[in-house]
C-alpha cells in the first residue's frame, strides 16, 4: 500500500472516530448571533438601570426596586429564547450539510451533560431571586454556564472548555463587583460569544 493510501486510511479512520465521540457540527454564526443577541439586551438593559445618564458607574440599588427587576427578567428571557432557537436552527442545518444526524447519542450526551449545570444553576438563581439575594444573580449566571460549557466539551470540540474557563473568572470577577453586573454580562454573553463564535466558524466550517 502507497504512503498516500496510508494517510487517507488513518484520515478515514480519525474521522469515523470523531463522529462516533464528538459532536462536531456546533455552529459558530450560532455563537455569534448569541452574543449580538446577549449585547442588545445589555443596551436595553444599561437604558433601565442607568437611565439617560452615560458611564458605567457603581450602582446597586436598582436591585430593591421590583419593576425594574422583571424589566431585565423579561430582557434576559428573550435574549435566551432567541439564541436557542437560532442556535438549534443553525446547528441542525450545519449538520445536514456534514451529513451527520442532529439528534444522535453524542448529542444526546452533550445535552444531559450541560443540561445538569444549567438546570442546577438555574435553580440556585430561582432561589436567589426568591430570598432577595439580587446583587449575585449575574455572577451566578456565568459561573453555572461555564461549568455547563466545561461539562459539554467533553463530546464536541474543545474550544468550547475553554469559553467555560472564561465565563467562569468573569463569574467571579462579577461576584467581587456586583454592580458592575451589565458590564460583565455584556463580555461573558456578548463579547466572548462573538469572538468564540467567530473562531470557530473560520477554524472548522
Amino acid at each position: 500500500m502507497k504512503e498516500k493510501d496510508i494517510y487517507s486510511e488513518l484520515s478515514s479512520i480519525r474521522n469515523l472516530m470523531e463522529r462516533s465521540s464528538k459532536f462536531i457540527s456546533l455552529s459558530g454564526l450560532s455563537g455569534i448571533m448569541a452574543g449580538i443577541y446577549a449585547l442588545a439586551g445589555a443596551f436595553a438593559g444599561y437604558r433601565i438601570v442607568y437611565g439617560e445618564n452615560p458611564g458605567l458607574r457603581y450602582r446597586d440599588n436598582y436591585v430593591t426596586e421590583p419593576q425594574v427587576l422583571w424589566q431585565l427578567f423579561f430582557i434576559a428571557l428573550v435574549v435566551l429564547i432567541l439564541s436557542l432557537i437560532t442556535g438549534l436552527w443553525l446547528t441542525i442545518r450545519q449538520a445536514k450539510k456534514r451529513g451527520e444526524n442532529f439528534w444522535n447519542p453524542v448529542s444526546k450526551r452533550l445535552l444531559i451533560n450541560m443540561a445538569v449545570p444549567l438546570f442546577t444553576g438555574g435553580l440556585f438563581i430561582l432561589i436567589l431571586l426568591l430570598r432577595g439575594d439580587y446583587g449575585i444573580v449575574s455572577p451566578a449566571c456565568l459561573i453555572f454556564y461555564g461549568l455547563a460549557l466545561i461539562s459539554g466539551s467533553h463530546y464536541t470540540f474543545s474550544d468550547v472548555k475553554w469559553l467555560g474557563f472564561c465565563e467562569i473568572v468573569l463569574g467571579l470577577l462579577a461576584a467581587l463587583l456586583p454592580g458592575y453586573g451589565i458590564v460583565f454580562w455584556v463580555i461573558g454573553f456578548g463579547l466572548l460569544h462573538i469572538l468564540y463564535g467567530s473562531v470557530m466558524h473560520f477554524k472548522y466550517n
